[in-house]
């Protein structure tokens, strides 16, 4: 059996955490696990969040295709969870979400493109091949796209992290199992 380094509660947290989860609480109805996690340290939670709502020049949608695609690689149970419910008000399909994660959309080409390059470069540790990147400019995505792209990546990776350390329950209904073929 796993690990768990349990969530603080708002009575374990600094002052500065306090708010935010007052903040959080206010916004969501709730404080995930996962964020809760981050509170275990001074400014991380802070920092986490304004990386997590930087301006980007990508969509939501576009966004919620990285965090799925990441998470299905580094196999994240609880970010796979909280993004197939933030996949949904997003306007995507149960079938589509699943198609996501495991690194392709049938039904979008821009985002067949993005889905791709993003579970190639997951895999191969920030390295893509080259026909993914050359997929990804041609499907319309340019150099500030793929920064932002990065960035995602990056701050999809640090939650999946922590999730794989804490292992803090999953507190959004449960992602249903991938089948691959």
């Amino acid at each position: 059996m796993a690990t768990v380094i349990n969530a603080p509660t708002r009575d374990e947290v600094s002052e500065n955490n306090k708010v935010i989860f007052d903040q959080l609480e206010k916004g969501l109805g709730f404080v995930p696990n996962l964020y809760a996690s981050y509170a275990h340290n001074e400014t991380a939670l802070g920092d986490y969040l304004t990386l997590q709502n930087r301006r980007s020049t990508l969509k939501a949608k576009e966004r919620e295709v990285i965090n799925l695609a990441v998470s299905q690689v580094n196999e994240c149970q609880y970010c796979l969870s909280a993004h197939t419910a933030l996949g949904k008000m997003n306007g995507f399909t149960e079938d589509q979400i699943l198609e996501l994660r495991a690194g392709s959309a049938s039904f979008d080409s821009k985002l067949n493109a993005l889905a791709l390059f993003v579970k190639d470069i997951t895999i191969n540790r920030g390295k893509p091949t080259p026909e993914a990147l050359d997929n990804f400019f041609a499907a319309g995505y340019d150099k500030a796209n793929l920064v932002d792209v990065l960035m995602v990546i990056g701050d999809k990776i640090i939650s999946n992290f922590i999730h794989g350390v804490t292992n803090v329950p999953i507190d959004f209904p449960l992602a249903p199992e991938l089948i691959e073929a």
